[in-house]
């Protein structure tokens, strides 16, 4: 099984507004995404790799 991609919170984000989520508000470090009824709350901080749960969450809603 492959690995999935490593990747920062900027890139993430970019492929959600890509694939037509919203960016709705952001909360403290984290910012929230929404499109029709699903929301994808993605933590900022700089320079830091996204958890791999919260990239495969994000690599999920990009292929829908």
């Amino acid at each position: 099984m492959p690995k999935q991609p490593r990747m920062t919170a900027q890139e993430a984000a970019s492929m959600l507004i890509e694939v037509g989520y919203n960016f709705i508000r952001s909360k403290g470090s984290h910012r929230i995404y929404i499109k029709d009824d699903e929301r994808i709350i993605i933590p900022f901080h700089a320079g830091k790799i996204l958890h791999p749960k919260i990239v495969k969450q994000i690599l999920e809603a990009v292929s829908k």
